[in-house]
């Protein structure tokens, strides 16, 4: 397959290798009340190949124009989730060129075969949830996991509402009613991560290990959101010492007013539903997961969606290790008992090339988690504490694959391949 043809194997329909983006300015204006956006977007790419033409990932939404390097193009055409243009010249391999896209339209999420993905209204407001491929529902973007680039978001909205996106808050202003969030991310962040959150929300913030976490949530809720999110310094204390410094400047919580089916991370960011939030800590391990992809999956991102258990087994195991520091079950209890469950089911997923259709399927989760936990009895904690640390430095902001960690680990291929690609599940050590 050429690289102007190549999306990720399990999300073939969106993404390209044909150029590698380095930046996404957004400019959107938004009317919550009837679900209209009017946007720029102005992509900063670099040509992988030569292009006579190349291709955008955008879904639902209407395009009115297109420059390339600021002079319109000469072509372009918007069919399905492709924009595909036409540049006034040809873009040679290893220059840099810039793509500006004005569209408008009622974004939507689009429907794949893991459910409806993006832009999603709220009762009153607006959450994003792209993963894996919904990003095209908002902003036209390069869909693929491993085509990591900053940010510079703008939202204008009506200005009882509050925005919450990736990044930094650089600037707030108000004008005849309506205001606009100026959020800036600046280290390299995968598309599905980037995310908007509008909504009626209060904010509070608090200091968790190095950094100051910012809370919004729906005002009835306070007292419930505090109590819940109570042992969030002390997860990213633990976190901190287990896998290095938290690798962002912020750490953004959001609750919204409905009920979620599950809790979502985004860059810096987690989101959870108001059914998540009981002011009895019923989630508490969701809660430690969703902080544990900041390093796992947000900061150490993948190149391509088949190293998934990288990112699930991670952030599942990382439940564990809170359990076990804050008093509960310890890990090995907990990998014994998920064990002993997970022989019982159907033995028909290699989690290390689980296929498209079970990428998101539990058993990725907890079968990732018993991986890391099997080389955690092999190795000894002092040398897999050391290697988590090493791991999460090495690769902070970058992308890895399955092969990365067979070789940082030591092991070598043969220690895993019952674990990762055999339908089988071995036994614990």
């Amino acid at each position: 397959m050429t690289p102007e043809a190549s999306g990720d194997a399990y999300t073939p329909e969106v993404g390209t290798g044909a150029y590698r983006v380095e930046h996404y300015d957004l400019d959107l204006d938004y009317r919550v009340s009837r679900n209209r956006l009017s946007a720029t977007a102005t992509i900063t790419a670099v040509a992988v190949v030569q292009l006579r033409k190349f291709s955008l990932d955008l879904a639902g939404l209407r395009v009115s124009s297109v420059r390339v390097n600021g002079d319109p193009a000469p072509k372009y055409s918007h069919l399905g989730s492709t924009l595909s243009v036409t540049p006034p010249d040809t873009i040679a391999a290893g220059d840099r060129f810039a793509v500006t896209v004005a569209y408008a339209g009622a974004p939507s999420p689009r429907r794949t075969p893991w459910g409806e993905l993006g832009w999603e209204e709220l009762s009153d407001g607006v959450l994003v949830a792209s993963q894996p491929s919904g990003s095209c529902t908002w902003f036209p973007c390069n869909d693929r996991p491993g085509d990591k680039a900053t940010f510079r978001i703008r939202v204008t909205v009506d200005a009882p509402y509050t925005v919450v996106c990736s990044g930094h808050l650089v600037s707030r202003t108000k004008v005849s009613g309506r205001r606009s969030w100026v959020y800036e991310q600046e280290v390299p962040t995968s598309p599905y991560l980037a995310t908007v959150q509008i909504g009626r929300y209060a904010t509070t913030t608090m200091r968790a290990g190095s950094v100051i976490a910012t809370v919004a949530y729906p005002p009835a809720l306070e007292a419930r959101v505090r109590s819940d999110f109570a042992v969030v310094p002390g997860m990213m204390a633990l976190f901190e010492q287990l896998f290095g410094p938290y690798p962002f400047g912020k750490y953004h919580l959001v609750v919204t007013d409905d009920a979620l089916e599950i809790p979502l991370e985004a860059q810096a960011m987690a989101v959870f539903g108001s059914n998540h939030i009981d002011g009895a800590g019923s989630t508490e391990r969701l809660i430690a997961h969703e902080l544990a992809h900041q390093w796992f999956g947000n900061s150490v991102g993948l190149t391509e969606w088949r190293h998934i258990w990288l990112n699930e087994g991670f952030a599942c195991y990382a439940e564990w290790l809170w359990s076990e520091h804050s008093g509960g079950a310890s890990a090995d209890a907990l990998a014994r008992g998920h064990h002993a469950r997970l022989a019982r089911l159907g033995q028909d997923i290699r989690i290390g090339e689980p296929g498209a259709r079970l990428m998101f399927d539990d058993r990725v989760y907890k079968r990732g988690a018993l991986t890391l936990h099997a080389v955690r009895r092999r190795l000894g904690d002092p040398a897999f504490f050391d290697l988590l640390t090493r791991w999460c430095d090495r690769h902070r902001h970058g992308t890895v694959t399955t092969a990365d960690f067979v070789a940082e680990s030591g092991l070598g291929s043969g220690f895993f391949q019952p674990w990762l690609f055999s339908a089988a599940m071995p036994a614990l050590p």
